[in-house]
């Protein structure tokens, strides 16, 4: 198939392009600028083009078959008004300029649009599942208004699938890539009170998922794209310091975190227990569905 990505050269996105080639896919990536380190391989092409704003490249749209869209601002930062608006016009931006570009008669096409498991806002201990409502904090209005923009693509015979990523982990990137040198210097710990929930994927486990819905043409709508198995923040921390013979012991002030971040903060000291409950019902089978299992594999050589 031919699949068009944005936000392909990213830590998602490589590694997803990596095994969609490997199938024999063939992938076109929108990107803004090239640095020269990005993935070189047969059946990879770049195309320039700014996501947010229409342009050329949404001529090249239509002919794909498949497209991905993965663009949207890091929101690992401190969120200021000028924060949010680009945290905003990353994922709406560029999701209503993709629906545009697709034919109108696009029966063919699979649009595949990410969001998160902050869609559905701060839980405690009760399981969310894919027809759990949304959330009402930033975060889950933000991943609200990007999911209908990408709904729209529907209204021309899309099949749209919605996934909702749990923190991604892997190798040279993501959020392990922040918190491995912290457990190396003696100075991880929980964050908080540690009892939030953490809602997970192994990359590998991400990058299996979109094959495996990429072929079950009977499934859309949304879907968690997260590990059936969520681990509260201090167990994580635990198996971190485990796999790394480090300590977990050295909690960071739930107050601190707030100071420093903000309004983010709220996102690390709070959480949500997803399952992904149509994933394991169609019959995906999860390669990393335990916590230690996935880290031992991600921080193996560290």
């Amino acid at each position: 198939m031919k699949i068009f990505m944005t936000g392909g050269t990213g830590f998602v996105g490589t590694s997803l392009t990596r095994r969609l080639i490997s199938e024999g896919h063939s992938v076109t990536i929108l990107t803004q600028t090239l640095s020269g380190t990005e993935l070189k391989m047969t059946g990879l092409s770049y195309l320039m083009g700014n996501p947010t704003t229409k342009g050329k490249w949404q001529e090249a749209v239509p002919e794909h078959d498949v497209i991905i869209n993965l663009a949207g601002a890091s929101i690992f930062s401190r969120w200021t008004s000028e924060r949010k608006k680009i945290l905003l016009s990353s994922r709406i931006e560029t999701t209503r300029n993709l629906v545009e570009a697709l034919p109108a008669r696009a029966e063919q096409v699979t649009f595949f649009s990410t969001s998160a498991v902050g869609y559905y806002g701060f839980h405690e201990d009760e399981e969310i599942i894919e027809s759990s409502p949304p959330g009402h904090d930033f975060l889950a209005k933000l991943a609200y208004d990007w999911e209908q923009q990408a709904f729209r693509a529907q209204d021309k015979g899309a099949r749209v699938m919605i996934t909702r990523f749990g923190i991604v982990l892997g190798k040279n990137g993501g959020a392990l890539g922040q918190m491995i040198p912290l457990f190396k210097y003696f100075l991880g710990g929980p964050l908080g009170g540690g009892r939030q929930w953490f809602s997970w994927v192994h990359i590998h486990d991400l990058a299996e998922a979109f094959l495996f819905l990429l072929k079950k043409k009977d499934i859309s709508g949304a879907i968690n794209l997260c590990s059936p198995c969520p681990v509260r923040n201090k167990d994580l921390g635990k198996a971190i310091g485990a796999v790394l013979h480090r300590p977990s012991f050295l909690p960071a002030p739930g107050f601190m975190i707030e100071l420093i971040l903000g309004e983010f903060g709220s996102v690390l000291l709070k959480g949500q227990r997803v399952i992904p409950r149509r994933l394991l019902d169609a019959g995906f089978g999860f390669q990393y569905p335990d916590i230690r299992d996935a880290l031992k594999d991600i921080i193996k050589d560290e």
